[in-house]
């Protein structure tokens, strides 16, 4: 039996509740030899009269009777999925958002984003991820919501939005013996090296193109031993604007332009194009944009 047309339950629904084929067309906006029509069609479709006309107008048979209720309910379920447009409220969200970012934006953006998370949706909880390999298929597959970094292999398939340009800066101990830092002061100073960080192949080019190789006295995976090493020794640490800001506003740490030019590059929010109209991440992307663009 071949699907029915919704337009001919909504005309059914029409005859059997006003019990009129003429009243039926005019709460329908049709015509009287339309409505004819289509009661005919119905009428096939089912293999029953389904209304008789009485004295009193027309009087339904019994499987009209039976049909009624699911029909009305049916049509009811229609239009509520029609008008169904799907929205987030934060404030009664136990949502837990999952954001890729690197270990220096736990640093300086994360505690900043957490709260203000926290502020609009106490309910939520918040996991931190790596960008890694994996992240565009946990990005595609939902397993992260949003990224936030330099993150140069997410193009085809994802949307991204530029947070704030990042130039560089070097950090070292306060009262360093070299004072102010030169392009021959750095060249001949000992470094310390955080081999993490997607910027870091702008450093090596910049590096290069200036003919410096530096002397790399020690090599960290990570931020975290950072202040403690420098602080104790006179090494310098190459490192973006706002990580190298943060760790000398919280060690006390000396921080200086860095003297050979390196260029700056885009920290962006990155999303998949299977979310880009779900409202409870366009809300999360919405934030970190509010929250973070400003830190810089």
């Amino acid at each position: 039996m071949p699907d029915i047309d919704l337009r001919l339950l909504r005309l059914f629904l029409a005859v059997y509740e006003t019990g009129s084929t003429t009243r039926a067309a005019v709460r329908l906006g049709l015509s009287q030899p339309s409505v004819s029509i289509g009661l005919g069609k119905l009428r096939a479709h089912y293999g029953d009269p389904l209304f008789v006309q009485m004295p009193g107008g027309m009087t339904p048979t019994p499987l009209a009777d039976h049909l009624a209720g699911p029909i009305r309910r049916a049509l009811d379920d229609v239009g509520t999925l029609s008008a169904y447009r799907a929205g987030f409220d934060p404030s009664r969200s136990t949502r837990r958002f999952r954001i890729a970012m690197s270990d220096a934006s736990h640093l300086t953006l994360l505690p900043h984003l957490f709260a203000a998370i926290r502020r609009a949706a106490p309910h939520s909880s918040l996991e931190a991820s790596p960008i890694d390999d994996d992240l565009g298929e946990r990005l595609s597959s939902g397993a992260a919501d949003i990224a936030i970094g330099l993150i140069p292999g997410l193009e085809a398939g994802f949307y991204q939005r530029v947070l704030y340009y990042q130039g560089w800066v070097a950090i070292h101990r306060a009262g360093h013996p070299l004072g102010l830092l030169t392009r021959d002061s750095y060249a001949g100073a000992d470094h310390v090296e955080v081999t993490n960080g997607t910027g870091q192949s702008l450093l090596h080019t910049a590096l290069e193109a200036a003919g410096i190789t530096r002397r790399i006295a020690l090599s960290l995976p990570g931020f975290l031993g950072l202040p403690s090493v420098l602080t104790g020794s006179d090494l310098i640490a190459t490192l973006p604007r706002h990580i190298g800001t943060a760790l000398s506003r919280q060690a006390g740490l000396g921080i200086s332009d860095c003297p050979i030019p390196i260029d700056s590059f885009q920290v962006k929010v990155h999303w998949h194009a299977r979310v880009q109209a779900d409202p409870t991440n366009a809300w999360l992307r919405e934030t970190a944009f509010a929250t973070l663009a400003h830190l810089v």
